[in-house]
């Protein structure tokens, strides 16, 4: 099912606020995993925070395979404003006070009988201090990358291991993959 008018609506209207996002849309093969098959939620926003060395933020979860660091994502709830959904990850995931600077993308996602959306955004860390405010997000660590770094996280994330686990319902390399693919449209986004 594609997006909603509403949604298309105020995707339009952050297009003029922020700038025309790149349009991608992927087939996503493989058993179900989160976030896709969570109903809560019909996309997420990529928090694509650049801090004031210019580096980019990323991180990894207590419970992600080794070495799978990856650009910040937060859930975007039935109903909820895709820009409200943006600052209050942001804000739940860094404590960090930023300034939105540009719509980078909306990639829609095709998995089986699913859609899913990720709706990314490059903003500028403004100031606060960078701590996890919402411990139910189990960020690890956060490691400063370079825009041109992001296909490298990509290629780790899209091998990741080819094993079940309960906690994302799915396989990590099938999650790996989709996971990837924000990383290199953000990428080309930055990079135009």
């Amino acid at each position: 099912m594609p997006l909603s008018a509403a949604v298309e609506a105020e995707i339009a209207v952050l297009a003029e606020r922020y700038g025309t996002p790149r349009r991608v849309m992927v087939e996503l093969e493989g058993p179900p995993f989160d976030p896709i098959g969570q109903s809560d939620r019909y996309g997420e926003v990529c928090m694509v925070v650049r801090r004031p060395n210019g580096k980019l933020l990323a991180a990894i979860k207590t419970f992600y395979p080794p070495g799978a660091f990856r650009l910040l994502t937060g859930g975007v709830g039935h109903g909820e404003p895709i820009e409200t959904a943006l600052l209050r990850e942001v804000a739940e995931e860094t404590g960090l006070d930023v300034a939105v600077r540009c719509f980078l993308a909306v990639i829609e996602y095709q998995h089986r009988e699913q859609h899913f959306a990720t709706f990314a955004f490059l903003l500028d860390e403004t100031g606060g201090t960078l701590d996890v405010l919402d411990e139910s997000e189990r960020i690890a660590e956060f490691r400063e990358v370079a825009a041109d770094e992001l296909p490298s996280l990509a290629e780790t994330l899209a091998q990741a291991p080819d094993r079940f686990d309960a906690e994302i319902g799915g396989r990590w390399r099938d999650w790996g993959r989709f996971r990837a693919v924000v990383h290199r449209v953000v990428y080309a986004a930055l990079a135009d």
